[in-house]
């Protein structure tokens, strides 16, 4: 049964953008461009909205809960690339969890007078441990509190523009305050990170009404709403807060932000809408990447135990379970530039794969072919410059993000040819 409407696609995908994602990455945007952080934000969304295109087309057409899965598999089969994907888009919703966690541990360390890695360490793990629990407990709280969640963090984000707006500093945004191009770029890329939650809405395609008008608009709309949302916090953080100030609170830089204009109060209430909003980020991608491992080892692309589902709850145990341990893993042994480095290099290469599948497929889902190659090129030069410049100043992300492939397609040579393979003949010769 269709029952969101355009404002509920709408909704679905500002809230998987404006979850953690700008209070864990701003600071490191301003750390690459300075004054030019709203640029970089531009660049980032630019190539959000290019993707976005091929989303929509695919949407309208394979209309499933897979989402991006759906589309790689329609468009080159099911083999090695289409499997390999699988494992990696879930890694990538791991990495997620770290970045949101390790923001959540930031802000809240503010509350603290002493300050340590013991304390950092503790902050991430309730981060992930609590929404673990309350979605073994009851996954309907998850679904019904993300609503009310969205529209407290950006009527916060709203609120700071326009308190701030009057305290901005015309000449702390001007070009001799600007990084090189190149490193401009560079930020845009590290922050994509905080663009990829619209991919959900084609998770939802199948219970969107009037879903050929609905989605495209759902895609476009959502993705222009957070570009200018994060362009004006972009301004009234660097407009308004003195550089090096920015640098001392690097990890939690939008708290710093709402000081000029609310002073204390502002930076409590900010760090406190963060706690809320990384908490609420977690708890929902916990919810959605047990599903997405369900979703996937229903159809034989995972191992079964991850079909494993409470009658009572309808919750996936074991995949809850896995999700949790691993995030707890990474969160609290990777730090947050290299989280967010990993976390954009992984959806961009998800982006790209996705891009591809609309250029192959441009003809049944009635694309552009020439914005179809725009838009794969742009993800390629996107994650081609992030991965250059990382492999430069921080090689040990390039080498985690590398391993990250390296493992998804050995599981998929080892699982796929030898396990799933040997399953499905035990369960064809039973019939």
């Amino acid at each position: 049964m269709r029952n969101i409407g355009l404002l509920g696609a709408i909704s679905i995908g500002i809230g998987g953008m404006v979850g953690g994602g700008i209070f864990a990455v701003l600071g490191e945007a301003v750390s690459l461009a300075h004054g030019a952080t709203a640029i970089a934000f531009v660049i980032a969304g630019f190539v959000a909205l290019l993707s976005a295109y091929s989303y929509a087309k695919l949407s309208v057409k394979y209309q499933s809960e897979g989402g991006t899965v759906t589309f790689i598999d329609n468009a080159f089969g099911d083999n090695i690339l289409s499997g390999s994907l699988n494992l990696m888009l879930w890694l990538s919703y791991l990495v997620t969890i770290s970045l949101y966690a390790t923001a959540f541990a930031s802000y809240g360390a503010t509350f603290f007078s002493h300050q340590s890695s013991l304390l950092t360490h503790i902050l991430i793990s309730v981060a992930i441990f609590v929404p673990a629990v309350i979605n073994l407990l009851s996954s309907s709280f998850v679904s019904k509190s993300e609503a009310i969640i969205v529209t407290i963090k950006v009527s916060l984000l709203v609120f700071i523009i326009i308190m701030g707006f009057s305290y901005v500093e015309v000449e702390k945004l001007s070009p001799q305050h600007y990084a090189s191009n190149f490193s401009i770029v560079v930020a845009g890329m590290i922050i994509f990170v905080a663009y990829e939650g619209f991919e959900l809405i084609a998770n939802a395609a199948e219970d969107i009404k009037n879903p050929e008008k609905n989605l495209p608009r759902a895609f476009y709309t959502s993705v222009i709403v957070v570009i200018t949302l994060y362009i004006l916090i972009a301004v009234i953080t660097t407009g308004s807060v003195d550089e090096s100030v920015l640098m001392q609170a690097k990890d939690y830089a939008l708290a710093e932000a709402a000081k000029p204009s609310l002073g204390h109060t502002g930076f409590v209430i900010v760090s406190l809408a963060a706690l809320l909003s990384t908490f609420s980020a977690i708890n929902a991608t916990i919810y959605g990447n047990a599903r997405l491992g369900y979703v996937i080892a229903k159809d034989g692309m995972l191992p079964r135990s991850l079909m494993d589902e409470d009658t009572k709850t309808g919750v996936p145990f074991k995949g809850v379970l896995y999700t949790t341990i691993l995030s707890l893993l990474l969160a609290n042994s990777i730090n947050l530039t290299e989280i967010a480095i990993i976390g954009s290099a992984g959806f961009l290469l998800i982006f790209l794969l996705t891009n591809l599948s609309a250029y192959k497929l441009h003809k049944e889902i009635g694309a552009n072919k020439s914005i179809t190659i725009i838009s794969s090129l742009s993800t390629f030069a996107a994650l081609s410059t992030l991965l250059l410049h990382t492999y430069k100043s921080n090689p040990h992300a390039v080498i985690i993000f590398i391993s990250f492939i390296i493992i998804s397609l050995l599981f998929e040579l080892i699982y796929g040819r030898y396990i799933r393979g040997s399953l499905f003949d035990r369960e064809y010769k039973k019939l």
